[in-house]
């Protein structure tokens, strides 16, 4: 009797071989995070219409091609950033968020730094198209990304540092690039930076689990929940304080009253954040920031 053929590759290989291209366009959807890129859209978008303006040409930026490409070549390296950061994390998001792995699982891990290398070298040309600010700006955020996920994420504070200034980049980048309204748009620019930093030390608080296995050294592993939270609160009390005097110092009472609305939402962050203790308690308020996040932007319509 003849020996039945050996299949020469594994059933993982095979089936991931047999699985459609709508599943591979489904897991790039997951892994580049479209959603937060499309708030990044929108934030530059409402910035160039109302901080910068004149908000009556608004119809004009729509159809500015090299606005466009400046908020394209933005997107297109927090998608890049978005991969490598899932790229290098794939068994600490095992421990930390195992239904939302992608690398290794939906899409091959050659694939990804691919899609990475392709993305960035986009942006970098399309910045190189626009100017010097553009290309500086993309390079460092390009970089920068880069750099967090290889080793600034693992260590305290850093990280967190570094994401939460990219965040404010990508608001500042419009203050330098098109020279108007530069201290309103700074003053959103603060706003985006803290709650930013505050939401990464909550994603840190969140994922200690994952981190603690693999030897990461973030604050809430370094310091314990019970400092890290002390920390926030200092925070927090920064970034009123900071947003509140630059409002001041722009003279526009219509901003305080926004931010007062705006920061009803930090309130509640507070209060939860004292009894915060469990894994399900800190991805709650991590969606909160995104909540405030979302509040700040949409109050540049109302200046």
């Amino acid at each position: 009797m003849s020996k039945p053929d050996i299949p020469t590759h594994s059933p993982v290989k095979a089936t991931r071989r047999r699985r459609p291209r709508w599943f591979l366009l489904i897991g790039f959807y997951r892994l580049i995070r479209v959603p937060n890129l499309l708030i990044i859209v929108l934030t530059q978008y409402l910035a160039r219409i109302f901080l910068i303006g004149p908000r009556q040409e608004w119809r004009n930026y729509l159809l500015d091609h090299r606005f466009f490409l400046l908020v394209l070549s933005t997107v297109i390296i927090a998608a890049a950033g978005y991969i490598i950061n899932d790229y290098y994390d794939v068994k600490i998001d095992t421990i930390n968020k195992p239904k939302r792995v992608v690398v290794g699982r939906i899409l091959r891990r050659r694939m990804a730094m691919i899609a990475h290398t392709g993305l960035n070298v986009l942006g970098l040309a399309i910045g190189l198209y626009l100017g010097k600010v553009v290309l500086v700006y993309n390079f460092a955020a390009a970089f920068g990304l880069w750099l967090y996920s290889n080793q600034l994420k693992r260590l305290p504070l850093v990280g967190n540092l570094v994401i939460a200034l990219l965040t404010g980049a990508s608001l500042s980048i419009l203050a330098a690039y098109f020279r108007q309204h530069q201290q309103l748009v700074y003053t959103y620019a603060t706003f985006a930076f803290f709650i930013s930093l505050i939401r990464e030390i909550i994603k840190d608080m969140e994922d200690v689990k994952g981190d603690a296995t693999f030897g990461c050294q973030t604050l809430p592993i370094v310091w314990g929940l019970r400092r890290t939270k002390l920390l926030l609160y200092l925070l927090t009390a920064s970034f009123l304080t900071v947003i509140f005097l630059m409002g001041n110092h722009l003279g526009l009472p219509i901003l305080g009253y926004l931010f007062v609305v705006v920061f009803l939402p930090v309130v509640w962050l507070l209060v939860k954040l004292v009894r915060a203790d469990t894994k399900k308690d800190f991805g709650y308020l991590s969606n909160l920031c995104k909540v405030i996040m979302l509040n700040g932007v949409l109050s540049m319509l109302w200046l």
